[in-house]
């Protein structure tokens, strides 16, 4: 199964000796730990001193975190349509949240500030929820980014509407890796993040980080309630440490974005194929012209078009098989 998903990659050796190393002896549980510790002073180290972070191992249970920080259930949350909190979630943040997720249609994934301006005067209450915290994916599900400028306008835009921002970064290193910042500046100026490791060479680690310290008080009841306070917490944070302590983080995402760029030349060496968005980070959508070999089947999720994704992991032999099956069904 090649080129389908960076959550089907492995975990990293270096972040499996962290977990073998902070497997030694005896500490403290639920978070107390001295590994969460150093963890948490990353987070702070790349996202501000005020930065304060709580630790998940999903992705959906972060935005749930995130989101329950922003949104009473009497309140909404604009999002694209294809937001993976939209389509990819089975409804976790409006069953935990209570509130509602008003989406909205683009291109592109990415939201515009005349999107939010006018998120921000919807509604009739009593009758309708109130507009209060806008969801963005930076990249998107669609593989796209948004550039320092752009992200910036939109936290202003919400800002100036009394909008909290909430940035999804299950895939923020391969942002940062592509942008040529760092993790805090591709995340704007957010109030919280939702930042994943588990795309980037991690075996099961997400976090929440908080910006505004207004938001940041109950992170732990929030974590709690959400079940994602492990007893044994230190193996998560111990994943972290790994990816954050030095460049590996940057390492892992530069690799897969740079591969997927390798994906989109074999695609685009085949007649008739169709890269329909840009390739900014690991993700390749695409549409080949019609064919029925099975090979290809191998390669890549959906239809149409197909997703490609490459990982930390994918290697110069995964790009020549799918290059040898495009040639095999394509070019004869």
């Amino acid at each position: 199964m090649f080129l389908i998903s960076d959550n089907t990659a492995g975990v990293h050796p270096d972040v499996l000796a962290a977990i073998a190393e902070a497997n030694a002896g005896h500490l403290p549980s639920y978070g107390l730990d001295p590994v969460t510790a150093r963890a948490e002073a990353l987070f702070r180290a790349h996202f501000g001193e005020r930065a304060e972070a709580v630790l998940a191992v999903t992705g959906t249970a972060a935005n749930v975190i995130a989101l329950a920080a922003l949104v009473r259930p009497y309140e909404t949350v604009l999002a694209a349509a294809t937001a993976h909190i939209v389509s990819d979630e089975c409804a976790a943040p409006e069953r935990f949240l209570g509130g509602r997720l008003t989406t909205v249609p683009t291109p592109d994934g990415k939201l515009t500030p005349d999107q939010v301006a006018a998120f921000a005067q919807f509604g009739d209450p009593p009758h309708s929820p109130l507009p209060r915290a806008v969801s963005l994916a930076q990249p998107t599900e669609l593989g796209t980014l948004y550039s320092v400028a752009e992200i910036r306008a939109l936290a202003d835009t919400a800002h100036a509407h009394g909008l909290r921002l909430h940035v999804d970064g299950a895939r923020l290193a391969n942002a940062a890796a592509a942008l040529g910042t760092g993790l805090a500046e591709a995340a704007g100026d957010a109030d919280v993040i939702s930042f994943g490791g588990t795309k980037n060479g991690a075996l099961a680690a997400d976090a929440v980080v908080f910006l505004d310290p207004q938001l940041a008080g109950p992170r732990r009841l929030l974590q709690k309630q959400a079940m994602q306070l492990l007893s044994k917490g230190r193996f998560t944070a111990a994943q972290f440490v790994a990816l954050l302590e030095g460049d590996l983080w940057r390492t892992n995402a530069a690799h897969a974005n740079a591969m997927g760029h390798r994906i989109a030349e074999a695609v685009t060496a085949v007649p008739g194929a169709e890269i329909v968005l840009p390739v900014q980070t690991n993700a390749v959508f695409a549409t080949l012209p019609p064919h029925d070999d099975p090979r290809l089947a191998r390669f890549g999720a959906g239809s149409p078009p197909r997703r490609y994704m490459s990982a930390f992991d994918t290697t110069d032999a995964d790009i020549a098989a799918f290059s040898a099956a495009l040639s095999a069904a394509f070019i004869r």
